[in-house]
């Protein structure tokens, strides 16, 4: 059972890290008094975390109220280790985290003992690889512009401090919460320099004995906020053998499961001894508290659901989608080559290069007309446009290279309906028909007056779909990996051709469950339960 935690706080005020050098800037939240301080206690009623906050010397946690929770990190390391005992999260706030020394041996220890750590030792070491710090942030200068003043010997470098992923300073906020997603860890000092353009010269932990007044009391707000995180609503009073993660986004137009089919994946696990907690884009610093994450909103290799597959798997977790599998089939480039390579049969494709406009008339003669030109990283038909000639090609090709620098252009191949066929752990699971919209050539008519109008379906048995189809879907899956995806295909004259390879296929209640009902989601569960036991056995999934 968690335990109540005291920390003072008197407002959100942060001093900068370099402040001789750049003592004011604008954009920062004003300071309040630092003497002043207010208890602070976080509710722990009907919470599953145990929260250990782990100090170098007690002498460091002197500005907070004592609390139960707070334990020096000598006392943390002879503590003596306890088989099957409830989950521990561990904020591990020695001064510094040295190779063998004290605070690396709290993070290394703590995971020994199956405790979730902050920071853990992966990160530790990456962050003494300065190579690391080179981040590819988009728009860094002319954030750091915008909230710099130009030129001036006291901007020529600075530095913030980031606590749990906070600053004081909303123009970084963004910058902040990245850097903290890349490198979790309590407290980091993020130093910035200036060589023609303002990019991130180191990030380092920092001991909370350096803080000052203000910096005290920011530190004091957002431990409490991020401690709340690690509690949940009360629970029954069941107790699950393991807890999986369901990244869901339910603001998302076309989301690859609607709510009832979600319900059905939590309603699934439970009977398999699962808790499925539903999280979003927000949750990702208590990522680390479960067993596993099941990514059910559209993912990309660019935004954040690529991050949270990254860190579950560096984490340890079961995932799927996997981050190898979202990088494999979100591009369809990369698809086609893969495909290709292995000689396995898709439509003539070629690609267009936006600094080589003249090669257009040449693909145009080989694929000949209507083509179809498509975005690498388009889903559910967005970025896929039909050309009937060459004025048509061209003007749909300028507009479609404003996103991407390559294209792809295929021939046309019309059929009434393509097959989808779900694939899990390299065996079928499912087989859909999803017929082309009324009066269209896609499934998803985007151009719809209203929403996004598409064609109908047809679920049937595995068994019963074209065994040429299924083995094909099963081959176009063998290279890209082992989790959960959908294979479309097209059936022309008898002989199948792989369109994409999904790796987020759509699972929704009275479409792909029509005729597996409740035991397609219990299959997808029993997946997940057998790579977590192996997991826990210390056996390859």
């Amino acid at each position: 059972m968690a335990r109540n935690v005291n920390v003072s706080r008197t407002g959100a005020g942060e001093g900068l890290a370099g402040a001789p050098r750049c003592a004011t800037l604008p954009g920062a939240a004003p300071a309040a008094d630092g003497r002043e301080r207010r208890r602070k206690r976080f509710p722990s009623q009907g919470a599953m975390t145990r929260l250990v906050v782990v100090v170098e010397k007690a002498s460091d946690w002197s500005a907070y109220y004592p609390s139960v929770d707070v334990m020096s990190a000598m006392d943390y390391l002879r503590e003596p280790v306890v088989a099957d005992e409830e989950r521990t999260q561990v904020i591990n706030l020695c001064r510094n985290y040295k190779y063998l020394g004290t605070g690396y041996y709290v993070s290394l220890l703590a995971e020994a003992r199956g405790h979730r750590v902050m920071p853990s030792v992966r990160t530790v070491n990456d962050l003494r690889r300065r190579s690391l710090y080179g981040l590819d942030i988009e728009d860094l200068n002319q954030k750091l512009t915008h909230f710099l003043p130009a030129g001036g010997r006291d901007t020529t470098d600075f530095g913030i401090l980031v606590y749990f992923g906070q600053t004081a300073y909303p123009a970084l906020q963004d910058l902040a919460r990245q850097v903290f997603e890349m490198f979790p860890c309590p407290l980091l000092r993020i130093e910035f320099e200036r060589e023609r353009v303002w990019q991130v010269a180191s990030i380092r932990p920092v001991g909370l004995h350096t803080l000052d007044d203000a910096q005290e009391d920011a530190f004091a707000a957002a431990l409490d906020a991020f401690s709340r995180k690690l509690w949940r609503r009360p629970r029954a009073r069941k107790r699950y053998r393991y807890e999986l993660a369901m990244l869901v986004d339910p603001n998302e137009a076309m989301p690859p499961s609607n709510k009832k089919a979600l319900k059905a994946f939590v309603a699934a696990g439970r009977e398999l001894g699962i808790e499925v907690d539903t999280i979003g884009k927000h949750d990702y610093p208590r990522l680390a508290e479960y067993d596993g994450l099941f990514i059910r909103e559209t993912t990309a290799s660019d935004n954040h659901t690529y991050r949270f597959a990254h860190r579950a798997e560096r984490e340890g977790m079961v995932v799927i989608d996997d981050p190898s599998s979202i990088l494999r089939c979100t591009n369809k480039i990369f698809l086609n080559d893969l495909m290709v390579a292995r000689k396995l049969a898709v439509p003539r494709t070629e690609i267009l290069y936006r600094d080589d406009a003249k090669g257009l008339p040449e693909i145009a003669e080989r694929l000949g007309f209507p083509l179809v030109l498509k975005i690498p990283d388009g889903s559910f038909s967005r970025g896929v446009v039909k050309v009937e000639d060459p004025a048509a090609l061209e003007k749909a090709a300028g507009e479609l290279f404003q996103h991407s620098a390559l294209l792809l252009a295929q021939e046309f191949v019309y059929t009434e309906f393509d097959w989808r066929i779900g694939v899990l752990n390299r065996e079928a699971l499912y087989a859909c028909k999803y017929y082309m919209s009324r009066g269209h050539w896609q499934i998803y008519n985007h151009g719809a007056k209203g929403t996004a109008k598409s064609g109908g379906f047809e679920t049937v048995p595995v068994r019963d779909a074209p065994a040429e189809v299924v083995k094909l879907a099963l081959r176009a899956t063998q290279p890209i990996g082992d989790g959960l995806y959908g294979v479309d295909l097209k059936q022309v004259e008898g002989k199948p051709m792989v369109i994409e390879v999904n790796d987020n296929p759509s699972i929704d209640a009275g479409v792909e469950d029509a005729y597996l009902g409740e035991d397609l989601y219990r299959r997808v569960m029993q997946e997940f339960l057998r790579r977590m036991e192996r997991k826990r056995l210390g056996l390859d999934r």
